[in-house]
């Protein structure tokens, strides 16, 4: 492969993290628009943030595969591992801190998300590295990909009534018309 993975997977990340620290105010820069809340953080509630990762990553994958992910059969197996690693991550970091501690830090909370897209480039980079084989095929990889982006738009407008959907600032769940 004639393209450095790790200079990819480094580009990737700053990427991820910077088009998913404006996706996290982008809902209201645009006044609450209903486009802005299909990928960007409607509340200030776990799943929410989630997307902030989801779709930077996703759209940076799609990027990659154009330039030189063809060359690689186990390329979109090896981003859906990554962004589920990553997605997995922010929870799971979220609930332990604030659970051993008792605390919510608004700037350990920020942490976390670049925290899940350093680690979710690193497992891609080190997936990219070993040669194996994928338990999915790259067609059942993408669109368990893409269907999780259905997943986080009906539960932006159909989310249940649950903490992990809550907005901890004001009680509410999901989108709200403004």
């Amino acid at each position: 492969m004639k393209y450095s993975i790790s200079l990819w997977q480094v580009a990737g990340f700053i990427f991820t993290s910077v088009l998913g620290t404006f996706l996290h105010f982008l809902f209201d820069l645009t006044g609450g628009a209903i486009a802005a809340a299909l990928l960007s953080a409607v509340n200030e509630s776990i799943w929410e943030h989630m997307k902030l990762l989801y779709y930077p990553m996703v759209l940076f994958a799609v990027i990659e595969y154009r330039v030189w992910g063809r060359e690689e059969p186990r390329f979109w197996c090896i981003k859906l591992a990554g962004t589920a690693f990553g997605l997995l991550l922010i929870p799971t970091i979220y609930y332990l801190y604030t659970g051993i501690l008792g605390v919510n830090a608004d700037w350990f909370n920020v942490t976390i998300f670049f925290i899940a897209a350093a680690a979710a480039f690193w497992l891609e980079t080190k997936l990219f590295e070993r040669q194996g084989v994928c338990m999915l095929r790259s067609g059942g990889a993408l669109v368990i990909l893409l269907g999780i982006a259905a997943v986080f738009i009906f539960l932006t407008f159909y989310p249940p009534r649950i903490p992990f959907f809550q907005d901890p600032v004001t009680g509410t769940y999901g989108f709200q018309m403004k």
